[in-house]
């Protein structure tokens, strides 16, 4: 390993390594007296409810782990959303699992914690495997309550989506482990089947002082809507257990039961290790993210040994498009190429740009794979596409607006992996997260923005500069200079992968060697769910 690759290592190591301490941190929830007061009331906490109920908990992947980080500062902040979601397998089928954390505000709902229940809602549904809610939550938090209760993409989404999973057979079960109270007690009621815990769970619709204020009813909440009232009296629930422990163990026992879904006859074969060294992925992507290099050291090391065949190689090379394996997996690879090429014109064009002979060829790639059932990868490093006025007269614009066509019509699982750029219009060309990706990856290297920081930051200074002259103000050498300093700060905070992980553009901040296991899993869940249009492209600009 030369000295440049073991700078590219470290860089990357450490950045993972940052990140790692906020997850680390995220783990805990709450904090240790919060998880030492639910052990105390005979509880688990929600990470021990999961690896209770998985097949192996070493085994599973977890969505959204930097969710909401850096939020809500005023209100002590809200680790993780305050909710755990993670992919696994449950009794040897793969499931979505959703766990209230009850250390962070009581498991109450703030508006990233919704839009994390809908995340792993939205996998369930397009992938059509089964669904856990391990319920532990005091409803929505009242101090933000004008953004997360009446809007599409708010609360209520969360039952309209229980409705239409229920209607299309997709299999929820939930157990009430702790309070459910409100709007939220619809959740559990609205899953297929659903568990309740003697003495710690309960469900309401208002608890005892609310009672008291609206009815002048007294009435203890255990009687009000505790185990024996809702397994004996109401029958709002099916199932009652002693504990958490017999709650997961029934949960396992009645997925155990569920029938095998129809496949849809994605192709897998043995799978064979990339060439070379698992740890030699991380001397790839050089330390600074304007510095070229040859993407095909990184499929090398993604795809198992001599299983590529690319597509067009000779032309529109700033995109490589090839079928490959991963894991044994068929898919089919779309990936930005990072050095300088040659055109067949014999014009040098700059790695990471699309220009409109790539887009053309990517366009067709991902008609083929449609047609062929075989699920995509995108691999962006993107700094978007090619601008200037010979690209302009070449038709640039519509040749990426196939490309996009392509990409949001396609009916093939689409894997999105951002390992380092993912700038503009490039981003939804490469599947980002507005075009439905199954998931949506980062490595700790990634950065997400309409454009790169050092070129934002001059369009805004050229702003700043024209505002202060209108107004008379001169802007010397050295206020440009603090200006711009201050302008490339705020932007790049805000291009950092920890900023788009918090936002939940992204599913999850990965370690690099993790990558294949991601794309392999991914593929095996969408494996239970045959598309259920035929692929068109609609109408293209030629």
């Amino acid at each position: 390993m030369n000295l440049e690759h073991e700078k590219n290592k470290d860089a990357i190591k450490m950045a993972w390594a940052k990140l790692q301490e906020h997850a680390r941190t995220n783990k805990l929830g709450g904090g240790k007296a919060r998880l030492k007061k639910l052990k105390e009331q005979g509880k688990l906490s929600a990470r021990e409810r999961i690896n209770h109920l998985v097949d192996d908990p070493n085994a599973v992947h977890e969505i959204g782990i930097l969710a909401a980080e850096n939020m809500y500062p005023e209100y002590g902040g809200c680790p993780s959303a305050g909710v755990v979601v993670v992919l696994g397998v449950v009794s040897g089928k793969r499931c979505v699992i959703v766990a209230n954390d009850a250390t962070v505000k009581a498991g109450a709902w703030f508006p990233m914690t919704a839009k994390k229940n809908l995340r792993a809602q939205e996998i369930a549904m397009e992938n059509r495997i089964p669904i856990i809610y391990l319920v532990d939550s005091a409803g929505i938090f009242l101090p933000l309550q004008d953004e997360i209760f009446a809007d599409k993409e708010n609360f209520g989404r969360i039952f309209r989506n229980n409705a239409k999973m229920s209607s299309r057979g997709i299999v929820q079960i939930a157990a009430v482990m702790g309070s459910c109270v409100a709007g939220g007690a619809y959740l559990p009621i609205m899953s297929d089947e659903a568990l309740i815990v003697e003495k710690t769970g309960s469900i309401f619709l208002a608890g005892s002082y609310l009672v008291k204020a609206a009815i002048g009813e007294e009435v203890d909440n255990e009687f009000l809507g505790g185990a024996d009232t809702h397994s004996g009296i109401s029958g709002v629930t099916d199932y009652k257990v002693k504990n958490d422990r017999e709650a997961l163990d029934k949960i396992r026992s009645l997925v155990e039961k569920i029938g095998i879904p129809n496949s849809a006859g994605f192709q897998r074969t043995l799978a064979k290790n990339p060439i070379g060294d698992p740890d030699s992925i991380y001397t790839v992507i050089p330390k600074k993210s304007n510095q070229p290099y040859d993407s095909y050291e990184l499929i090398d090391r993604l795809v198992d040994a001599d299983s590529m065949d690319e597509y067009k190689k000779e032309y529109g090379q700033t995109l490589i498009t090839t079928y490959a394996k991963i894991d044994g997996w068929s898919v089919g690879i779309v990936a930005n190429q990072r050095k300088v090429v040659k055109s067949k014109t014999g014009e040098m064009q700059f790695g990471g740009v699309i220009y409109g002979d790539a887009a053309d060829k990517a366009t067709r790639f991902i008609a083929n794979c449609n047609q062929r059932n075989i699920p995509l990868v995108f691999l962006q490093d993107v700094t978007g596409f090619m601008v200037g006025s010979k690209a302009e007269h070449g038709g640039i614009i519509k040749d990426g607006a196939k490309m996009v066509n392509a990409v949001a019509n396609s009916v093939v699982p689409k894997f999105t992996v951002v390992v380092g750029n993912s700038f503009g219009a490039g981003n939804y060309a490469m599947c980002g997260k507005a075009f439905d990706p199954c998931l949506m990856l980062a490595w700790p290297t990634a950065k997400m923005a309409v454009m790169g920081g050092n070129q934002a930051a001059d369009v805004l200074l050229q702003i700043e500069k024209s505002a202060a002259k209108k107004e008379g103000v001169k802007v010397d050498a050295k206020k440009e200079a603090a200006l711009k300093e201050k302008i490339q700060k705020e932007y790049q905070e805000k291009t950092d992968i920890l900023y788009a992980a918090s936002h939940l553009w992204v599913d999850a901040v990965i370690d690099p060697v993790e990558t294949r296991s991601w794309i392999s899993m991914g593929i095996d869940i969408a494996n239970q769910a045959p598309a259920s249009e035929k692929f068109n492209m609609g109408v293209l600009q030629v």
